[in-house]
């Protein structure tokens, strides 16, 4: 049984709290928040859950095996250093940190002291994406070119972080599980229309070697919410919607096919348009995070690599620093660093 402390039940610690509770192999002993009241919510609903202001409670309780990390951007590097330095293996909310630097400290911590680093890489756990990455590791959709999403809703407006690193880093974790190359520059551009506030409408580009180009729309002054993604390749196409109850995942048998001319006219290009059936795969309906909860405490157990481990996370947090310098000299192409984008 893997004991479980949670620091941080605000918007997302209740769910963890909850998945970690239902785990046949984990056990929820200690929450902390800064909050009382968030504290009582959490005695009421799991009297038998000790709750504590002070999370150094957490770091050194003994019979803490792992911590779960729910607190705002900023906080995610400290905390989970001092997790791990206190020997407890730690799961974390996303982004991992806000700079490159800190995420491969907490690798290299994480590393010496063979324990696990985890990001709360959530959607990469959905059957949906789950089943995107299937369909392209067969060749379903042949060859990839594009990645096109549009995340957008209306509101919330966060206060340490812009739309990108709120938003925009979903899709970067999904692109950096299912797309088959690693990014090589990244271009944004995004505008704030609240004063002193961050970026609240973003779009980001981000180039790769081959032909494949990935675009996201983001955005927190949208009337609707969409969550929907368009994936272009050689063979079929895939329209995943996230909010669809149903078939998140539609693929398309259609295409285009582009062949040389005779020699004669060898500067012409012959087109011809494909337009085959269009079918929803079956797919997982289990939570994402009932699935990450226990692959969490699997990996705790095996001392397997998570599949959203430190370095997935750093990969992810590269991309979003590479945006976020782009995004401040409107837009021009930032080179991002191989070694930080290999895969471990």
């Amino acid at each position: 049984m893997i004991r479980i402390g949670v620091i941080g039940y605000g918007y997302w610690g209740p769910n963890l709290v909850r998945n970690f509770v239902e785990s046949p192999d984990t056990r929820v002993v200690m929450v902390s928040d800064l909050k009382q009241d968030r504290l009582d919510l959490v005695q009421r609903r799991y009297p038998g859950v000790e709750v504590t202001t002070d999370f150094q409670e957490i770091l050194n309780h003994p019979n803490i095996d792992a911590v779960a990390i729910s607190t705002p951007v900023s906080t995610h590097f400290p905390l989970a250093l001092q997790a791990l330095q206190s020997g407890k293996h730690v799961l974390v909310e996303k982004p991992m940190t806000t700079t490159s630097e800190d995420a491969l400290r907490l690798i290299d911590e994480a590393e010496r002291r063979k324990l696990i680093l985890m990001v709360d890489h959530t959607f990469v756990y959905t059957g949906a994406v789950r089943k995107i990455r299937e369909l392209i590791d067969k060749g379903s959709l042949g060859d990839i070119y594009y990645y096109d999403s549009t995340r957008v809703n209306l509101g919330l407006f966060q206060s340490d972080v812009d739309v990108i690193w709120d938003l925009a880093v979903h899709d970067l974790s999904i692109m950096d599980y299912i797309l088959p190359s690693s990014p090589v520059a990244v271009s944004a551009t995004g505008v704030g229309h609240v004063t002193g506030a961050t970026e609240n409408i973003a779009y980001v580009t981000v180039f790769y070697d081959n032909s494949l180009i990935a675009h996201l729309n983001v955005n927190w002054l949208s009337p609707v919410k969409i969550r929907r993604t368009l994936i272009g390749g050689s063979k079929q196409m895939i329209v995943y919607d996230d909010i669809e109850s149903s078939e998140k995942i539609k693929v398309y048998d259609k295409g285009v096919t582009v062949k040389n001319g005779s020699d004669e006219s060898r500067y012409k290009l012959l087109v011809s348009y494909r337009s085959g059936d269009i079918y929803s795969p079956q797919i997982d309906v289990t939570e994402a995070l009932r699935i990450e909860a226990q692959h969490f405490a699997d990996c705790i157990k095996t001392g397997k690599a998570p599949i959203t481990d430190g370095h997935a996370g750093l990969r992810v947090v590269s991309v979003l620093e590479a945006a976020t310098k782009s995004m401040k000299q409107q837009g021009r192409a930032v080179q991002l660093k191989a070694q930080n984008l290999a895969v471990a």
